[in-house]
């Protein structure tokens, strides 16, 4: 399957990264690092995450990666990455 991310969870990844930088900027680029390389391991198991019935009828996914979530919705043979937050953000 092919990955793609939206520009709206590119922003999101700008988003932390900026906020975590000031206090720690070895941390943000972990946790940069971190959120970019999971979603490597829904090429192989798309179909891991939770599936969130509030958007049927379209495929849309949940994982978490430490404190942050990530959706990801799944069209053909295409995984598009969504939005992440960090889990206490008020969405």
């Amino acid at each position: 399957m092919e990955l793609k991310w939206t520009s709206k969870a590119l922003s999101d990844l700008a988003r932390l990264y900026d906020f975590l930088t000031p206090v720690n900027p070895a941390a943000a680029a972990r946790v940069v690092q971190s959120l970019t390389a999971a979603p490597a391991g829904l090429r192989i198991n798309p179909r891991i995450g939770e599936r969130l019935e509030e958007f049927d009828p379209r495929e849309v996914r949940r994982i978490l990666i430490g404190n942050y979530e990530m959706r990801y919705t799944i069209q053909e043979d295409t995984i598009y990455i969504l939005r992440i937050w960090h889990t206490r953000e008020d969405r």
